[in-house]
């Protein structure tokens, strides 16, 4: 497989990552399952591992999904150096409520040293801030994120789900490596926040980038140019993704081995102009 490398801060990533919250929320394989899964990543190539604090059932398991992440990387017999992982805090869940925003700096403080010792480190490569907080200033936020960093507890900060206005307030602030906001097919709202991002010379993250996966990928569209090239629907759903800009990595999730061999392999799919027109045109 040939395909370049996208840069995410100080290094290099296989175009293809992989998010691993559908591991840690209701419905998730077991733990051996789910390890198996990170080991399918690994071995093709993804490089690039997305997870979060709140991945989890109920508030006694935060910092779940993130030792799955680093038992994966403890049992794994290849190079655990090439495999890089994002953190994100700012979200939390309670027993009441499904998901709670949190942007207070004691929030975020608590949520980045509960993800080091879930992942047994002592710095995190990339931490992002995963949502706006309406009750806490900003500002706030952005500067407990700084902080963070000027102690060494993270190496590069980042966004999740903001806009453009956020995003530019933010850049003020501090130095972004990348912003992570739903990008696919189906959901197109943050393509102008990528460009941005691309302009900027910062990596854009996409999550949620297969949409519902089983119904959306049956769209005929799809299905006719996965047939044109002998690819999956997902595939060409990732490649549309990828072709956005030259700094966009689709993170799509995924419970099997299976799919995630699958969405790897489309990191060397290459779209034609026509493809890409039926794509864009395509109802969504």
């Amino acid at each position: 497989m040939v395909y370049t490398l996208r840069k995410v801060a100080d290094r290099e990533v296989m175009p293809i990552g992989f998010g691993a919250m559908r591991l840690g929320l209701e419905g998730r394989p077991s733990a051996d399952d789910s390890v198996g899964t990170l080991h399918a990543a690994f071995d093709a190539g993804v490089q690039l591992i997305d997870t979060a604090v709140n991945y989890c059932q109920d508030p006694d398991e935060f910092g779940y999904d993130e030792a799955l992440v680093a038992r994966a990387l403890r049992e794994w017999s290849g190079d655990r150096n090439q495999v890089s992982v994002i953190c994100k805090g700012g979200v939390l869940r309670t027993a009441t409520e499904q998901v709670l925003l949190n942007g207070s700096p004691e929030n975020l403080r608590w949520s980045c040293e509960t993800s080091l010792r879930s992942l047994g480190v002592d710095q995190i490569w990339l931490y992002l801030l995963h949502g706006v907080d309406p009750k806490v200033p900003f500002e706030e936020s952005i500067s407990a994120l700084v902080e963070l960093q000027r102690e060494g507890k993270v190496q590069h900060i980042g966004l999740s789900n903001v806009g453009r206005k956020q995003l530019m307030q933010a850049k003020e602030l501090m130095t972004i490596a990348s912003v992570q906001n739903g990008l696919s097919l189906w959901n197109r709202a943050s393509l102008p926040l990528a460009h941005l991002c691309a302009e900027l010379g910062i990596a854009f993250h996409a999550y949620g980038p297969l949409g519902s996966r089983g119904q959306d990928l049956l769209n005929p569209v799809l299905t006719n140019i996965a047939a044109r090239h002998g690819r999956s629907p997902a595939q060409v759903a990732l490649a549309w993704v990828l072709a956005q800009t030259d700094t966009t990595i689709p993170i799509p999730g995924g419970r099997r081995p299976e799919s995630v061999r699958d969405s790897a392999a489309a990191a060397d799919l290459e779209l034609s102009e026509l493809d890409l027109a039926e794509l864009d045109d395509m109802q969504h």
